[in-house]
């Protein structure tokens, strides 16, 4: 490259040695890549190289035990599940090191083709440094998507359960009977308190277990209503189950009415460009007869 300052030099030098390292953790992580073969491609994309953040992690011994690592427990824990829990929150930090230090990599690189624009390497390292927030913020965007898909079941599990009970049922064949009526996560959760109770758990440790795995406020609640039900006889819990499934049909009415207003908000973007766009083209012209 014609030109070439001492920062240029420098620049190139620091980008020369980011890459040794690189290759250096990228061999020395070919070990662990194994942990991360039974991941989904789609949800993780180049888990092939995963290794790399782990193997990062493991040289500094990193302890997983920082605040940061204690907040990510609880999504991780209600998408994965308590015992997957300690191996995705592995599996996330090595994702964030593996794309941050390829952004950083793909920065320098884009510095040399660019003739040294410093500019760009600068916005580059930025995204490189949010990218640890970003595939945090995706984690919790799911969970986010997790709780609007159970909420959205809610009212018909309540209803289902309510008319169950109230035909004779008791709760232990009801829970079995909704359970098996669909796939959603909210019914995959019930199964899983099913297998608790299958394998020694109590009708009531196992529905308290399933609202605390959904960690959505209102089947928490229902989660509470049920447990207290069960110690006061089917009748009592037959009208408990009723006057919630009023309730949730409710919630899910403003559920809905939240999505729309969403919708409405997400079209008012678009809207407003084309509005810009519209009024560039009118005030252009009468601009320039105005010789302005």
């Amino acid at each position: 490259m014609p030109g070439l300052t001492s920062l240029n030099l420098i620049i190139m030098g620091i980008g020369a040695f980011l890459l040794l390292i690189w290759l250096i953790f990228y061999f020395k992580g070919l070990k662990y890549n194994k942990m991360f073969e039974g991941l989904d491609e789609k949800e993780f994309r180049f888990k092939d190289i995963y290794g790399f953040g782990y193997g990062f992690l493991e040289t500094f011994k990193y302890s997983y035990k920082s605040k940061g690592d204690r907040k990510l427990r609880q999504p991780i824990t209600a998408i994965y599940g308590e015992k997957y829990c300690e191996y995705y929150l592995r599996v996330l930090r090595a994702q964030q090191v593996t794309f941050t230090s390829l952004f950083i990599l793909f920065a320098f690189i884009m510095y040399g083709l660019s003739g040294g624009e410093l500019m760009l390497l600068a916005l580059l390292l930025v995204v490189a440094a949010i990218m640890p927030l970003a595939l945090s913020n995706a984690l919790k965007n799911k969970l986010e998507k997790r709780s609007e898909e159970m909420l959205s079941d809610f009212s018909d599990v309540v209803s289902k359960l309510a008319l169950l009970t109230n035909a004779g049922m008791n709760l232990h064949e009801a829970w079995h009977t909704v359970a098996d009526t669909g796939d959603s996560t909210i019914y995959k959760e019930m199964k899983n308190s099913i297998l608790e109770m299958e394998n020694g758990a109590s009708e009531v440790d196992a529905i308290y277990h399933f609202g605390l795995r959904c960690m959505v406020p209102e089947i928490k609640k229902f989660a509470s209503t049920i447990t207290a039900g069960l110690t006061k006889g089917n009748a009592e819990l037959s009208s408990m189950l009723q006057a919630q499934s009023k309730e949730s049909w409710g919630m899910k009415k403003q559920l809905v009415r939240r999505a729309g207003e969403k919708a409405a908000s997400k079209l008012l973007i678009p809207i407003l460009i084309m509005f810009i766009g519209i009024l560039i083209m009118i005030m252009v012209p009468i601009m320039g007869n105005m010789g302005v």
